[in-house]
């Protein structure tokens, strides 16, 4: 994710500035450390994160046998005894915290923080847009292109009349897979602008776990004969993952001249290369988990 989809380590490392040249690195420090503070403070203040930093899950619906399904609408977080150990009971609490922040990502961040909090917000999201030549912006086009394909390929059908159904049903759907722990991971996606092209239910969290399980999870979820998958990432960790499950990978480079990708510049028409590299056949024609 960091590297990927929003450049956070490589602004607070200067990485960023340094590989494209020609910037201010500071300048690009001093942005992804106002990030990282805006992350801190709604995952404190809005997502439970001090009481649930220790108690880090691959996906936020990994305690769901435990929720009771109590209505949540007054209950007090703050005094319900929630701590180690890790017992039933404190898993049935955590999963109380785990369907609340799955409730706030649903509702996104306009309906949750003030006007003059979005403000501060939108400016930040446009200042670190500038400085990395548009990188956030295409990246979330990127995501948005596959998400709108599944409108696309809705209208072709129903254009077409047919009468395939299992045609009707091909879709393309965003998941990532971050090295981060969950909760910050979800509220990145909030605060980034990603969270309309990525479920709450498809981010995970492979900290504790690594990659290649958290993509055997993904390749249960969306199992059937017809599913693909393509990785799209920038370390040798999903890359490794990739190959072992033999998905093809997508590997993104913050130097202009390096040897893989980098946004703006990545395309869903490249990426069908790839998936056709791997599958054969036409991607167009073909449902695809990515």
């Amino acid at each position: 994710m960091d590297e990927t989809l929003i450049l956070l380590k490589s602004l607070l490392e200067g990485t960023y500035g340094v590989a494209i040249g020609l910037k201010d690195v500071q300048k690009g420090r001093e942005i992804g450390k106002h990030w990282e503070n805006r992350i801190l403070q709604v995952c404190d203040d809005m997502f439970f994160y001090e009481q649930v930093e220790n108690y880090n899950e691959p996906f936020i619906t990994a305690l769901r046998d435990y929720d009771d399904l109590q209505d949540l609408s007054d209950y007090d977080f703050k005094s319900d005894g929630f701590t180690a150990p890790f017992d039933d009971d404190n898993k049935r609490k955590l999963a109380y915290r785990f369907r609340t922040i799955a409730q706030k990502y649903e509702q996104g961040l306009h309906n949750i923080i003030d006007e003059g909090m979005i403000k501060l917000w939108d400016d930040l999201y446009s200042l670190t847009d500038k400085y990395a030549d548009g990188w956030l912006s295409s990246a979330r086009t990127l995501l948005d292109d596959i998400s709108n394909r599944n409108k696309s390929l809705t209208n072709q059908l129903e254009t077409e009349n047919t009468a395939d159904s299992s045609s009707a049903k091909c879709q393309n759907i965003n998941v990532l897979v971050t090295s981060g722990s969950l909760i910050p991971s979800l509220v990145k996606c909030l605060l980034f602008r990603l969270d309309g092209l990525i479920a709450h239910e498809n981010v995970y969290s492979s900290w504790e776990v690594g990659k290649l399980q958290c993509f055997k999870w993904i390749k249960e979820q969306f199992s059937g004969a017809e599913a693909r998958f393509c990785v799209i990432g920038d370390g040798p960790e999903e890359c490794g993952a990739a190959e072992i499950m033999r998905w093809p990978f997508v590997k993104i480079d913050l130097h202009p001249s390096g040897s893989g990708h980098r946004f703006p510049g990545l395309t869903l028409k490249m990426l069908g290369y790839y998936m056709d590299a791997v599958y054969g056949g036409s991607e167009s024609e073909k449902s695809e988990g990515e």
